[in-house]
């Protein structure tokens, strides 16, 4: 049996301006043969497909999409993200300057038009009634066959493939008034033989549809402001880099720069694109990328990020990654993906909306009934307007931009602050946590842990200098922190590492190995007397010297014959963080590979309540399930290699950037720099963007369940209150902008620390 196949692609998708018309771009893409899944997005104005090659293609999946009414191209496959997203922009630059166009046109054209049916003025009385009825009509037609033109096919496509969208309203509601009075116009003595009074409804259509115009072009320039975050972060990169090639200086484009090529980075400069420094020293502001304000000293054998500014000093570097293997490229492409995501809540706005349209259809036909039976005289001009009112007032494009421009807002700020959120399920999720679980070592503390003091066990064969080359030569091999402190150690005192054979790592526990012919234990009390050491007069030894030391036994050939204590710095903010992490009302806890001692002073001086102790890393996925049981939401917070499993197994993993490749790639959020307030933001904003959402949803239906039955003339038999036609398109327009404004709120969302912008 052969398994399928399956390939994705993300196709920018073009003229969509409601959920209604995501919704009959998806449907198309689902319809398709060979599709698996299909998510249009309206924000991003994209489809990312689940296909299989064997049974489509991608150009298979544009036509489908061409087919529904709406434009779409593949991107080229050697276009970079971020120069796919610059061509975005520049489409829907003339989206908009299109719009600008359509709805100058229009409102002039509804202006002239409304001067013509009105009797005020001397010259327009001088002018007959049938003639002024074809001048309105000469005038509305090209509103109606050019600048509205899309909404009508759009309308049309979407019936062919048995859906409706908000161009559905419109074209009826439009088409409806625009047909009545083309018959009043052309059969006026039809009409005028029968008792019925010419009336037309031309200024109507016009506003309606410069009104919805508007509306889409002011939706335009809100969703535009929702991009800046991008923007921005694109903008950082310079155009040029100073390379030395064949011992001279050249100022090449930054296209040119290659892998391995040396660059020249002065004071003031933006550094180009990821590299090592080769010599020199910088001062370097990475805080456009991490949130970070102050600079990182960087020197040789250091690394550095395109994009970021030296502000000091000068150096040269190796350039080691280069267009989209930048970490800059690689955050672009993490908050386009995440901001064309959709979150759960998304769902129930989608299954209204799949109902809406219809739904007001059928409202709209009940009320064109209820009038022309009971409505006053002339019973079908009522029943004909309410009908049109109810259509035009009745749009979903508001519940349909009401998660996704919030999700995107969110993301972009979120990287603003060094904060990368893996979308709207993320953002949902990290809103409903009740529990943290940070990891010790490089969460809390600095991750660069130092050896304090050697302790010799009395009658120890062995001084100080050779305990410590056995050590090191041992834990050479070792990817632990704790570990590695050992080494540097035994490199600062310039002593030299001695081969090891049959090296084994027992994760969370302790090493071994064989140095020449002596066996070498390191790790912990309990791992030493499980692989048969004799503690000897020194049991007590492990237990001396400040509590948040570290205390790592050695034993030579079955004896311990030292302890050695390390230290490793809490991070000044720490304590910050987790007193922000309690004002959001969050639980705290612990885990830590060490000792209870330990642990327990470093979390006196963190401020965290609870601890657990001498866990393995599958001890700490064990701890994370047994929160869960209890009906708790857990966040884990981590950056090591063992913290990988814990991280996968959380609700949410959030990972500290400056941690492992594996801890980063199971995390749902990363944090750009090692800083814990970093998860003070992350859930603060999420649930900051929860609240718009939920405002954006509430006020957007609250809006359809209060217009709709004013527009059908509820209102009429008690205060003989009607709305017409074209107020019903100025509130429709102005609701789906107020939705997109609310959600531009969260640009300026603050650190809920206050220490950072």
């Amino acid at each position: 049996m052969t398994t399928a196949i399956h390939e994705t692609c993300t196709i920018p998708v073009t003229g969509m301006t409601c959920a209604g018309c995501s919704s009959t771009v998806q449907r198309a893409l689902e319809h398709t043969p060979g599709v698996s899944s299909a998510n249009v997005n309206l924000m991003t104005g994209s489809a990312t497909v689940d296909y299989d090659p064997e049974a489509t293609s991608p150009e298979g999946l544009v036509a489908a999409i061409r087919e529904s009414g709406y434009g779409a191209e593949l991107p080229s496959p050697v276009t970079a993200d971020d120069a796919a997203l610059e061509a975005q922009e520049t489409e829907r630059t003339e989206e908009s300057r299109q719009l600008q166009l359509k709805v100058a046109f229009s409102l002039i054209a509804g202006v002239l038009v409304m001067l013509f049916s009105m009797h005020t003025m001397p010259w327009i009385d001088r002018i007959s009634a049938d003639t002024r009825r074809y001048l309105m009509l000469g005038m509305t037609l090209p509103v109606v066959g050019w600048a509205g033109r899309h909404f009508y096919t759009r309308a049309w496509t979407a019936l062919k493939h048995g859906g409706a969208n908000m161009n559905t309203l419109i074209a009826l509601g439009t088409g409806a008034a625009l047909v009545f009075s083309v018959a009043m116009t052309l059969a006026d003595d039809w009409f005028l033989a029968r008792g019925v009074a010419p009336q037309v409804y031309y200024e109507a259509v016009v506003w309606i549809i410069g009104l919805v115009l508007l509306g889409n072009l002011l939706e335009a320039k809100a969703k535009a402001r929702t991009w800046r975050a991008l923007r921005r972060l694109i903008d950082l990169r310079p155009p040029s880099a100073l390379v030395l090639r064949g011992g001279v200086e050249e100022r090449i484009p930054l296209a040119s720069v290659r892998v391995g090529d040396e660059v020249v980075v002065r004071p003031g400069e933006t550094i180009p694109v990821d590299g090592l420094v080769l010599h020199g020293t910088g001062q370097v502001d990475e805080s456009m990328l991490t949130g970070e304000p102050m600079p990182v000293s960087k020197r040789t054998g250091d690394t550095v990020v395109g994009a970021t500014l030296n502000r000091g000093g000068a150096f040269h570097y190796r350039v080691t990654g280069i267009g989209e293997a930048t970490v800059l490229s690689q955050i672009i492409r993490l908050v386009r993906d995440a901001q064309g995501s959709k979150p759960p809540i998304q769902r129930l706005a989608d299954r209204i909306s799949s109902v809406f349209v219809p739904a007001v259809i059928a409202l709209a036909a009940l009320t064109f009934v209820a009038w022309l039976i009971w409505g006053p005289a002339p019973a079908y001009l009522h029943a004909m307007v309410t009908a049109v009112t109810v259509l035009i007032i009745a749009c979903p494009c508001a519940m349909g931009l009401a998660v996704p421009t919030a999700v995107m807002v969110a993301t972009g700020r979120g990287a603003e602050l060094g904060v990368l959120i893996r979308g709207g399920e993320a953002l949902e999720r990290t809103g409903d946590i009740d529990v943290v679980v940070l990891d010790k070592t490089g969460t809390i503390t600095e991750g660069r842990p130092a050896v304090e003091a050697i302790q010799l066990e009395p009658g120890a064969p062995l001084d100080e200098q050779r305990v410590l080359q056995l050590a090191a030569s041992v834990e050479h091999s070792s990817e632990h922190p704790l570990g590695d402190a050992i080494v540097r150690e035994a490199e600062r005192r310039s002593i030299p590492l001695l081969p090891a054979a049959h090296f084994e790592s027992h994760t969370g526990e302790g090493v071994t190995g064989m140095v020449g012919q002596q066996q070498v234990v390191i790790g912990k009390p309990a791992f030493l007397r499980a692989e048969g050491v004799v503690s000897g007069d020194g049991t007590d030894l492990a237990r001396s010297g400040p509590s948040e030391h570290t205390r790592v036994g050695v034993a030579v050939d079955g004896r311990r014959v030292a302890t050695i204590s390390i230290s490793d710095p809490i991070k000044s903010t720490s304590p910050e963080a987790a007193r922000g992490l309690k004002r959001l009302g969050l639980e705290l806890v612990m885990l830590s590979g060490d000792d209870r001692r330990t642990a327990d002073a470093v979390a006196r001086r963190v401020g965290v309540d609870r601890v657990i102790a001498d866990v393995t890393p599958a001890l700490k996925l064990e701890e994370i399930r047994r929160i869960q049981e209890q009906g708790k939401s857990v966040a884990m917070v981590g950056d090591g290699l063992n913290d990988a499993p814990a991280l996968a197994q959380a609700d949410i993993g959030i990972a500290m950037g400056n941690g492992t490749n594996v801890a980063v790639e199971a995390a749902t959020i990363t944090l750009m720099r090692g800083d814990l307030r970093g998860v003070v933001d992350g859930i603060g904003l999420s649930r900051r963007t929860m609240r718009i959402i939920r405002q954006n949803l509430f006020w957007a239906f609250i809006y359809n369940v209060v217009g709709i039955p004013i527009a059908a003339g509820v209102l009429y038999p008690a205060f003989g209150l009607l709305l017409s036609p074209t107020i019903a398109a100025a509130a429709m327009a102005a609701s789906s902008v107020s939705v997109v404004t609310n959600s531009l709120r969260l640009r300026n969302y603050k650190s809920v620390t206050g220490s950072r912008d």
